[in-house]
């Protein structure tokens, strides 16, 4: 008998792991929109084979001892469940499989930890992907999503080359809030009674960017993510406190060699009250530049995926055990200098999608990440065929309903806001 391969668990799925929390679970949702149907079996005949073509995402939580020293994922020939599901056709489908997405994480005890629900509205098809967080990523499973695609449709689904950019002139560094201070919080808005997280989608225009902008869209999104947020607490009373944005970055290849799992690293993005006060057309561009400067510049750091304190504390000195208790008492202590919230531009798509004749291209693709307290929003972009789709996701126990429509319209006013001086 093959003894099954084990992967020690690399440090953010480490710290993941140690502080799951059953009533905000740690999903990964993305939803793809096809204007055809597609026929069950090859849908499933060719994401299985997806998963062969990628094994890496063919795993599971191995068990072990308390005194272990290591979490470990272990490899297997093939998948414990069925991943691929078709839910029952209604009105309220659309609005079901979200809300799974958001309070029903696929257990890490089964390989691989994901399931795909097909979902058909009156009109096309929605693919719906969820994905625990704890073992892997949006843009990782995306990539599977790409090859299960090229099988079902026999289209090629190779990544485009990605954007040319501007070269890059040497600019003084601007002087930035120290992260030594404590970042603003997302002021209490409505919340619900019941726990877990909100999500709200919307699709908007790409904003303009003149040619040979010293700024990108990504920058563009980061600064209508601090407006809106810096507008929200004015409204709210809050203090006026510097905001920091984390940022994810993914330096991995998009092609069939990208490593699957949790491959971004994170960085923080530093706001002054004052650089978010003045919202007039003739301050964009030097707040547009400005940032433009520190995300370039955050992006060149090199630096471990959640900085040098977590690789420290994954040490494999001392049982899993009691690390998984320092974690959690590291992170409540640390709440109060948490990030203000997190922006995950995707950028664009950059697989077609296609899945043949009958199903079609993929003409919408939204993601989102996890909002757990303190942070208690997230928001995550991305585009495709031209047109920015936006997720918003919040902690209940910071927000409701209603206050997520009105952050939607906050950004997007600030988001025509940064083409107002261009």
């Amino acid at each position: 008998m093959t003894v099954p391969t084990r992967i020690p668990f690399p440090v953010v799925d480490e710290v993941a792991r140690h502080c799951l929390q059953e009533e905000e679970p740690e999903t990964v949702h993305i939803e793809v929109h096809l204007p055809g149907r597609l026929d069950p079996m090859r849908l499933r005949k060719a994401f299985t084979e997806a998963l062969h073509r990628h094994p890496r995402i063919l795993m599971r939580e191995a068990r072990g001892r308390w005194y272990r020293r290591r979490y470990e994922w272990e490899l297997t020939a093939e998948p414990d469940v069925e991943v691929v599901s078709f839910p029952t056709p209604g009105r309220d489908a659309l609005r079901d499989a979200r809300t799974r997405a958001l309070v029903e994480a696929p257990p890490l005890s089964l390989s691989p930890p994901i399931r795909l629900e097909v979902v058909e509205p009156a009109s096309g098809t929605v693919l719906f992907l969820t994905i625990n967080h704890t073992a892997l990523d949006g843009p990782a499973c995306l990539r599977v999503l790409a090859t299960a695609a090229e099988l079902y449709g026999g289209k090629d689904n190779s990544p485009a080359a990605p954007p040319v950019r501007a070269p890059e002139t040497p600019q003084e560094q601007p002087l930035t809030p120290s992260n030594w201070s404590k970042p603003a919080r997302v002021a209490q808005g409505t919340p619900e009674p019941s726990p877990g997280n909100g999500l709200l989608v919307t699709e908007l225009p790409l904003p303009h960017r003149p040619k040979g902008s010293p700024y990108t869209v990504n920058d563009q999104l980061m600064v209508t993510t601090a407006l809106t947020i810096a507008h929200w607490n004015r409204e709210h009373g809050a203090h006026p406190r510097p905001l920091r944005i984390t940022m994810p970055v993914d330096d991995r290849p998009r092609d069939t060699t990208m490593p699957i799992g949790n491959g971004t690293r994170l960085v923080e993005v530093p706001f002054s009250p004052d650089e978010l006060h003045d919202t007039t057309p003739a301050h964009m561009p030097t707040l547009l530049r400005r940032t433009a400067t520190r995300t370039r510049a955050l992006k060149s750091l090199p630096r471990p995926q959640l900085g040098h304190g977590a690789t420290l504390v994954t040490a494999p000195v001392t049982p899993v055990a009691w690390r998984a208790a320092l974690t959690r008492g590291l992170r409540r202590a640390a709440a109060p200098w948490t990030s203000t919230t997190l922006l995950s531009n995707i950028g664009r798509i950059p697989y077609p999608l296609d899945f043949g004749a009958e199903a079609g291209r993929a003409h919408a693709v939204w993601f989102s990440a996890p909002a757990r307290m303190p942070r208690g929003l997230t928001v995550t972009t991305a585009s495709t065929a031209g047109r920015l789709h936006l997720a918003l996701r919040w902690s209940r126990a910071l927000l409701g309903h209603g206050d997520g429509a009105h952050l939607r319209d906050l950004f997007e006013h600030y988001l025509h806001t940064t083409e107002a001086g261009t």
